[in-house]
């Protein structure tokens, strides 16, 4: 069985100790952990883990910085956030730095080990805070109120060339369904989904999934407000 190899960039040494004594017991896992005196870039290309645990303060509140170089220079390592009392300022800016999840360091170790493993398979569990918290729904308006075009395209235009299904799929990604969930419910595989979802991205020039399901929440694709998780395939071509 594949390892998650998971690593722990945190500047407090007795939270990193305490954090991967108990991953530790997970047979699944392999983990690490980095000093605020050490690269973490260095430690990521060194050892490659699947998951990153970044303290949002680490160090200097070099946190979100940091999150950013590595969707940029590590973009197969998913990062999760970890804060005391996140609040929704601090989830829009942990979404526009492209992480996986954000969660509050009070959360039990069955609570994170769940995460790690959403995250490792490629889930972004993020997106169940950005719909959830019409607060952030509001930032997200504001910020991207003065967007008229992305790469010189119309926003029309991109609607137009993203297909039937893109469209269901990029609603399915928005109720928080995994690839695999998704791949379930229109039973289809799950890599003809991966591709879809590669389309997407690429049509929108988003980072990420929850770029995206932001872009869609900007133009008035998704409700937050009426959204409802679908729960049956619609009768759309499946390319």
């Amino acid at each position: 069985m594949d390892k998650i190899v998971v690593t722990i960039v945190d500047k407090q040494a007795l939270f990193r100790v305490g954090v991967r004594h108990a991953l530790s017991q997970q047979p699944d896992f392999e983990v690490f952990d980095s000093a605020p005196s050490e690269n973490p870039i260095a430690l990521i290309e060194a050892n490659s883990p699947n998951v990153l645990l970044l303290d949002i303060d680490y160090p200097s509140l070099r946190g979100l910085e940091l999150a950013r170089e590595i969707a940029l220079h590590c973009p197969t390592t998913k990062v999760i956030i970890l804060t005391y009392r996140p609040d929704d300022k601090q989830l829009f800016e942990i979404i526009k730095a492209g992480a996986a999840d954000y969660l509050d360091k009070s959360i039990t170790a069955k609570e994170l080990t769940k995460s790690i493993r959403q995250v490792a398979r490629g889930d972004y569990p993020i997106n169940d805070s950005v719909l959830a918290r019409p607060k952030v729904a509001e930032h997200v308006l504001k910020q991207f109120r003065s967007i008229h075009n992305i790469n010189g395209k119309t926003m029309d235009t991109i609607v137009v060339s993203l297909t039937s299904r893109e469209t269901q799929i990029l609603n399915y990604i928005a109720n928080g369904n995994s690839n695999k969930q998704i791949a379930h419910i229109l039973q289809i595989s799950e890599q003809t989904i991966k591709n879809h979802v590669s389309n997407i991205l690429r049509k929108l020039n988003a980072n990420d999934r929850a770029h995206a399901v932001v872009l869609a929440i900007r133009y008035g694709w998704i409700s937050t407000e009426e959204l409802q998780p679908l729960t049956y395939p619609l009768t759309y071509p499946q390319n």
